[in-house]
């Protein structure tokens, strides 16, 4: 039995860990509990096939256009849609027969459905609401006659809708955040599961170690995804702000322990001292030779103790029922301060200080989540651990009011430049798809309409286009196998229209070509249902749909158009700016300057270089034809990650300045500080199209310019050791940027005794 529940366990947490916090299991089912309710409801009323598939369809958009986050809004939204959608069917009805006034009136639509994303989650599901819900009264071909059992109809599915978001499948802030924290953890037991597999794996086999190395890469930043879709549900689920800032700072430390644990374990399987720089890059290989064993004894050691972090994050809630979990947690947090350390090679040593490291955020985790309930196990280890966790939260102030950005107005306001995108694409689309068909030109309108959600640039645009023409393409195939098999069996067509809306919902954050392949096959089932289904139909979808794509592209080129480069710049500069912030803010703090929260500009990096990463897209997708472009992209990101991975670690260690015994403020660091805060804002002014101010300083290491206390500072398994590591890599990483971008580089007699000092070329 018992082997039985931990099988259950580890399938569950493989589950939670792919799923963060449930959210595309819990979108997929609330979708789909809304569809089977109102189709509940409506069938006994002797509803017709027809507006059957009408509710069907507005049930799903009146549940999946909702996005916001506290149940109060929810439900507000949800009230406004309903008048939104009985305005939108009945203007579909009365327009049905007026071809030109109908088109122009949802050419205006569809540009106030897209005009509305400026007023924020609410506005985009009012417009989601009403294009969606006017294309179902195309759909089923809507008449003022039926227009009554219609209204009907619509309301049900909303009233389906509610029940099942706010009593049958009920989502709180506090639920998602619980669910994320669950996900979080699962996803730091499948990494270090990889670094024990890391640990065991044979050099003789390189095919082998590239996979675990793949893993490793993989998991790493599956972790790191987990620790941002908690900060983006922290201040809706938590108590107040204080509680937020405490989990947030919790979360960063076991991301970065667990990462920097992964990194030294690296270090120590390789004989070339592989650095951080090869866990990051995306096509990198890990040199593990066979001169780079680990010692049989260490080995041994630490595998076991790898084993009993495992342990303590698998089992992260505590267990007041025994001793063993904090006898395990106590030994392992002696490392810490040296106490117990097995004997090694200095990479070995710092690979089991790293275990203690982690072992210590893994319990200011569990206090923060969960309280302490242990603490009569205690070793004199752990209670300076936990001494030192009470006066970080005693410190943590009130999250500071960041500085509002300038909010850009008329055409070059986002949201303004894409409803005139939109709405002009849209027309060429209703002109276009009239050409082909009369009677389903709406599906081109659709692909315009579709295209432009969520993308910001005309290459995203052509990547999304693409990918929807590929994955309706394959959904015609299904369709077709699937509406022969259905034949005239009304029910089984509508049980596998919910199979594809799940799987639709399910895989849309994975893949667009994936959800667009089961939109497709879909809808050659709702063709079924309406005894309209034929292999021209499906095709003609396929023509649609390409037609459509085009003509976005079409719009996005030609109307006020945001090039790739463009946006790729901007962001880049973003990320530049907010490296900056972290790294001076966290050196300043390291040299005694004033305590600032590190943690949310840390968090602010993340996010910028998430939307690098979403920007850069377009240039590193296969379809992509400049090769060279597209291998320069994805360098620059790979080390601007590798940037943000010190950046962070270095942000984690200042934070410990202010409240640790073992962590003391060092003046000479503001030296090292100056050089890389120069050359980063040399590279910033390139990306901007300015004229650098000066040349990259690169050359002396920095620790050759901390000259006094040298070798006190460089003593192995030090914190001052590891502050160094850290800003010797990110100086190396922002010399590395400055090659690619174009910023000259100072001569190496120049740069010898760098000092901060700016240089003219």
């Amino acid at each position: 039995m018992a082997v039985a529940r931990r099988t259950a366990k580890g399938v569950w947490d493989r589950f939670s860990a792919s799923d963060p916090g449930l959210l595309r299991l819990m979108a997929g089912l609330r979708t789909v509990g809304a569809i089977l309710l109102a189709l509940a409801v409506l069938a006994p009323l002797g509803t017709s096939v027809t507006h059957l598939v009408a509710g069907a369809m507005t049930a799903m958009v009146a549940t999946f256009a909702i996005q916001e986050k506290e149940v109060r809004g929810q439900a507000i939204t949800l009230a406004l849609g309903l008048p939104v959608a009985l305005a939108a069917i009945s203007l579909g009805a009365l327009l049905n027969s007026r071809v030109v006034t109908g088109d122009l009136f949802f050419v205006l639509l569809i540009f106030g459905a897209v005009y509305c994303r400026r007023f924020g989650e609410r506005g985009t599901a009012l417009g989601l609401i009403g294009f969606q819900v006017y294309f179902v009264s195309l759909f089923v071909d809507a008449s003022t006659s039926a227009l009554p059992e219609l209204c009907l109809t619509l309301a049900i599915a909303f009233a389906c809708s509610a029940v099942v978001r706010f009593a049958v499948v009920p989502e709180t802030p506090e639920r998602t955040l619980a669910r994320l924290r669950e996900a979080f953890r699962a996803r730091l037991a499948q990494l270090i599961a990889h670094q024990i597999e890391l640990l065991d794996a044979d050099a003789e086999s390189p095919e082998g170690l590239e996979k675990i190395l793949d893993d490793l890469r993989r998991s790493t930043a599956r972790l790191h995804e987990a620790a941002l879709m908690i900060q983006g549900r922290l201040e809706e689920g938590t108590r107040d702000a204080a509680t937020a800032a405490l989990l947030q700072r919790r979360v960063a430390d076991a991301e970065i322990a667990a990462e920097r644990l992964g990194v030294l374990l690296l270090n120590a399987r390789s004989a070339e001292r592989v650095e951080t720089l090869t866990l990051h890059l995306p096509s990198a290989s890990v040199p593990l030779s066979r001169r780079g064993r680990i010692g049989q004894d260490a080995g041994i050691a630490l595998r076991r103790d790898l084993r009993a972090l495992h342990l303590l994050v698998v089992r992260l809630v505590p267990d007041d029922r025994g001793t063993a979990l904090p006898y395990v947690r106590n030994r392992l947090l002696g490392y810490r301060e040296e106490q117990g350390l097995p004997q090694g090679s200095p990479a070995i040593q710092d690979c089991f200080r790293a275990i203690g490291e982690a072992a210590r955020a893994i319990l200011g985790l569990r206090l923060a989540t969960h309280g302490a309930r242990d603490e009569e196990y205690d070793t004199p280890e752990a209670m300076r651990s936990r001494e030192e966790f009470e006066a970080e939260e005693i410190s943590i102030a009130g999250e500071a009011a960041g500085a509002e950005e300038p909010e850009q107005t008329g055409l070059r306001r986002p949201t303004t430049r894409a409803a005139v995108q939109v709405a002009v694409g849209s027309a060429l689309a209703i002109v276009g798809g009239e050409f082909l068909s009369t009677q389903r030109w709406y599906w081109a309108v659709l692909t315009c309409w579709v295209v432009f959600l969520n993308t910001a640039s005309t290459g995203e645009i052509m990547v999304k286009g693409y990918r929807r023409l590929v994955g309706t393409v394959l959904g015609v195939v299904a369709g077709v196998v699937l509406a022969g098999a259905v034949g005239n069996h009304t029910w089984a067509a509508f049980a596998l229209v919910v199979l594809c809306v799940f799987g639709m919902f399910f895989t849309a954050p994975l893949s667009y070509a994936l959800m667009s392949f089961f939109v497709t096959a879909m809808l050659g089932l709702l063709y079924t249902l309406l005894n309209t289904y034929s292999l021209d139909v499906l095709v003609l979808r396929i023509e649609e749909t390409a037609l459509g794509a085009a003509c976005g592209i079409i719009a996005a080129v030609l109307v006020l158009p945001v090039r790739t480069s463009h946006r790729t710049d901007e962001e880049l500069g973003t990320v530049l700016a907010r490296l900056r912030d972290v790294v001076s803010a966290a050196v300043a703090q390291l040299s005694g300057g004033p305590a600032v929260d590190l943690v949310d500009l840390a968090r602010d990096l993340d996010t910028a270089l998430d939307d690098l990463r979403s920007s850069t897209k377009p240039l590193t997708h296969p379809i992509a034809p400049l090769r060279a472009r597209r291998q320069t992209a994805r360098y620059i990101v790979a080390l601007l990650e590798t940037c943000a991975y010190h950046a962070r670690s270095l942000a984690a260690t200042a934070e410990l300045v202010p409240s640790s015994k073992s962590v003391a403020a060092d003046a000479r660091l503001a030296l090292a500080g100056r050089r890389i805060t120069h050359n980063i804002d040399l590279i910033a002014a390139k990306v901007r199209d300015e004229e650098p101010d000066g040349v990259i300083e690169s050359g002396s290491s920095i620790a050759s310019m901390l000259d006094s206390g040298r070798h006190e500072v460089l003593r192995t398994g030090s914190v001052a050791f590891r502050v160094l590591r850290h800003l010797q890599r990110l100086d190396e990483g922002i010399v590395g940027l400055a090659r690619p971008l174009g910023v000259p580089l100072a001569a190496p007699e120049e740069s010898g005794g760098a000092t901060g000092a700016r240089k003219k070329p």
